[in-house]
């Protein structure tokens, strides 16, 4: 039986604005208004975060706030200050076959295009200028490397992302 997948975070809450209940929010989505079409939201840990619905929000001052409809002062609102807020996966739009969730990579097995194994993929990182798949192998590997930052540049490292096989075909030398 496979493990259930874990929530996505899409963002984290801010302090209280006003009394009435309402609270800024960090949207991590690439478009920051695109974390209002998912909704309810879970805030908190993965077990035991409370469920909440988006009752209204709006820009403001180059940020954004939120109004939950189980949320009903400032001194409830102050309660919920710092929690992460994510959604079940499930509720993620599907995407184009040849497109994927960075969720999707983590546990991917990473290869060479000469056929090296330089391990799986344990996570990703934004550098600003592009992002970054964090490889871990098994053991230190012939180079002496256990971990490896290796740029995801389409096309140019990255040859084949292979979601069936769970497989990353990269253009990366295994001593680097």
């Amino acid at each position: 039986m496979s493990e259930p997948l874990e929530n996505v975070i899409l963002g984290r809450l801010g302090a209280p604005y006003g009394v009435k209940g309402w609270l800024k929010i960090h949207s991590f989505t690439d478009n920051a208004e695109d974390i209002f079409a998912l909704s309810p939201w879970i805030l908190g840990d993965q077990k035991s975060g409370k469920q909440l619905t988006v009752s209204k929000w709006r820009s403001h001052n180059n940020g954004l706030i939120v109004k939950f409809e189980e949320v009903e002062d400032r001194t409830q609102a102050e309660a919920l200050v710092g929690l992460e807020i994510s959604v079940l996966p499930e509720q993620l739009p599907d995407l184009p076959e040849d497109e994927f969730y960075w969720r999707d990579l983590i546990g991917m097995q990473v290869v060479t295009d000469k056929g090296y194994d330089l391990g799986v993929v344990t996570g990703l990182m934004e550098t600003g200028s592009n992002d970054v798949l964090q490889v871990k192998a098994n053991s230190k590997d012939a180079f002496g490397k256990r971990e490896r930052l290796i740029p995801f540049l389409d096309g140019q490292v990255i040859k084949n992302v292979d979601l069936v096989q769970k497989r990353i075909e990269v253009d990366w030398e295994p001593g680097f």
